[in-house]
């Protein structure tokens, strides 16, 4: 594949020159470039796993407190509803993040719990958290500033 994401007609991935160089380094190690964020890179779908904001409450909420069900997840996470929880909760499991339990109880019950690969997803959501906490106040002073200035020029045009 090239750094767009293209394959040759042969269906061989084209040689753009790099010889497997992906893009600009930064130095560290970690290769930043072209490549890496092409349609099928795996850095790429982990973001559209975690670009929902509830998909990333929800993983965070069971990694807290283990398997729950949907009614107790409502009320822990507050502020979305049991349609939207149920969206979230069947694209999480879509993505093998969570698997949904089964009793065979009268009346029948229902919990969601984190599979492996969700788990694993608890680190860079706290990695997440840590940043809004240290960056949240320079990012909403930032949308503060920007709306103020739109603001400004939408009054005097």
């Amino acid at each position: 594949m090239d750094t767009t994401g293209r394959r040759s007609e042969d269906g061989m991935n084209s040689n753009d020159g790099n010889d497997g160089d992906h893009g600009e380094s930064r130095g560290d190690g970690d290769d930043l470039g072209g490549a890496v964020f092409a349609a099928d890179c795996r850095a790429r779908l982990a973001f559209e796993v975690i670009a929902n904001r509830w998909d990333s409450v929800v993983v965070h909420v069971l990694g807290e407190r283990g398997p729950m069900r949907p009614r107790a997840l409502l009320d822990r996470i507050g502020g979305v509803s049991p349609k939207v929880l149920n969206e979230a909760l069947r694209r999480l499991e879509y993505n093998g993040l969570v698997e949904h339990r089964r009793y065979a109880e009268a009346p029948p019950r229902v919990d969601y719990a984190l599979t492996v690969a969700g788990t694993a997803l608890l680190a860079p959501i706290r990695a997440l958290g840590t940043w809004a906490a240290e960056h949240g106040d320079a990012v909403l002073a930032a949308q503060e500033s920007h709306d103020a200035r739109r603001s400004r020029r939408s009054r005097s045009n």
